[in-house]
């Protein structure tokens, strides 16, 4: 039967895959029939992502993004061993709650090297000649938040590199049409990680009641962040290029 959010045949990468968003799009996108890499730094995590994928072919890939080094040979081996890629979801970034006051210079580069630099530089690599699948075109997702559209409290750093990864894929969009590559975003709202339910703003009642009331349609689940992926990584989305698409519950209806 045809299925326009197939993803059969396709190699996807996948950043931040040890755990929460991550996690779930490489679980759900090797039901979708994809071929995934994962990537994060934590090999054991990997793993268990991996006990929960169907299929085979996978392949896990412990690697640091946040330090370019290595990245170049590092996407060569890859598309050696998996085939050119056909898409590219950046789940990995760090997020922290820093009054203004308080920031440094130093927490300021690590906040862009991580969330900034290591989405556009392995955009860099993957869409260089060669390395993705030229003929079916190549989809390339970064990761804002609605905190890159909305402000909120002592959230300066985290505001700032994903607002400029929503201006960043615009251009990268507009750059890479020409050789069939889409760039797009997904601007989560709040999400029920594993990690994120232990944090006072979902763990105290109190609190994550007034955090749902932001949220129309309520907290969101991993799930829902990662059918929006499948969405942007299929052919069902061929079309679709230089967007930001808001999956927030209705929060910024609000």
């Amino acid at each position: 039967m045809f299925n326009p959010f197939s993803l059969t045949g396709k190699t996807i990468l996948i950043t931040g895959a040890s755990s929460g968003i991550g996690a779930q799009c490489a679980i759900d996108c090797s039901k979708m029939g994809a071929k995934v890499v994962l990537i994060a730094r934590n090999k054991e995590r990997l793993h268990q992502t991996l006990e929960q994928m169907e299929g085979d072919g996978h392949m896990i890939l412990p690697f640091d993004l946040a330090s370019s080094e290595g990245m170049k040979e590092t996407i060569k081996d890859v598309v050696s061993r998996m085939g050119k890629i056909s898409g590219v979801v950046n789940c990995a970034g760090i997020s922290s709650v820093t009054p203004l006051k308080l920031i440094t210079d130093e927490q300021l580069d690590q906040f862009f090297r991580a969330n900034v630099y290591s989405a556009i530089n392995l955009t860099k690599e993957v869409t260089r000649m060669g390395n993705y699948d030229k003929e079916c075109g190549c989809s390339i997702i970064l990761f804002s938040s609605i905190m890159g559209l909305c402000g909120d409290k002592c959230k300066t750093m985290y505001s700032a590199t994903k607002g400029a990864l929503i201006s960043a894929a615009r251009s990268m969009a507009c750059e890479l049409a020409q050789n069939k590559v889409r760039v797009n975003v997904i601007s989560p709202g709040a999400i029920e990680t594993p990690i994120n339910a232990k944090l006072p703003h979902m763990a105290d009642p109190e609190q994550r009641k007034k955090l749902e009331d932001k949220h129309l349609l309520g907290i969101g689940a991993c799930s829902d962040i990662s059918y929006a992926c499948i969405y942007l990584l299929s052919d069902a989305s061929r079309w679709v290029t230089g967007h930001n698409l808001v999956v927030d519950g209705g929060y910024t209806c609000i």
